[in-house]
């Protein structure tokens, strides 16, 4: 592996884990000539292709990248591990894959995310459903806040 400082052709793995039920390597690499230090992650590269049919009727191949580029906008300066947004979109994508459908509606993978985002982060939730749903205006921040609210309550009330 390139290091993506300097250019040295050669890294070496400092440590190894694996995540997502064994289906993803997260490797901890050093670079021997500048001494940067970086993460790279490997996971199997799928055959079968996934097409998200859009609002429009528009289709496109499904691109985690951009799923998690999504997420992580949602997290922006949130105490939320880019790990834990790399389960999660391997979490979707496995669900998706798994229906067998060579189509998914852009709307169900915009719901994964959502659900996703709620169980990581309230704030991160509320920004991605800003943009999922398409507030308009503040009366729909604060319905979706109330709700949250709400839930949040009715957890509190019922653990006691």
């Amino acid at each position: 592996m390139r290091c993506p400082v300097c250019g040295a052709p050669e890294t070496r793995v400092i440590e190894t884990r694996s995540s997502d039920d064994g289906r993803v390597n997260r490797r901890r690499r050093e670079c021997p000539e500048c001494l940067n230090r970086f993460t790279t992650y490997e996971r199997l590269e799928e055959k079968k292709y996934l097409w998200v049919v859009k609002k429009d009727g528009s289709r496109e191949a499904f691109d985690r990248d951009k799923l998690m580029k999504g997420m992580q906008r949602a997290c922006e300066k949130l105490p939320v591990p880019l790990e834990t947004l790399e389960e999660a979109v391997a979490h979707i994508e496995d669900k998706l894959r798994g229906t067998g459908q060579g189509e998914v509606p852009a709307s169900s993978i915009g719901a994964m995310a959502m659900e996703a985002l709620r169980g990581i982060n309230k704030v991160a939730y509320v920004r991605f459903a800003s943009v999922y749903r398409e507030f308009t205006d503040i009366s729909s921040f604060t319905q979706e806040i109330a709700r949250l609210l709400e839930e949040n309550k009715e957890v509190h009330l019922g653990g006691k």
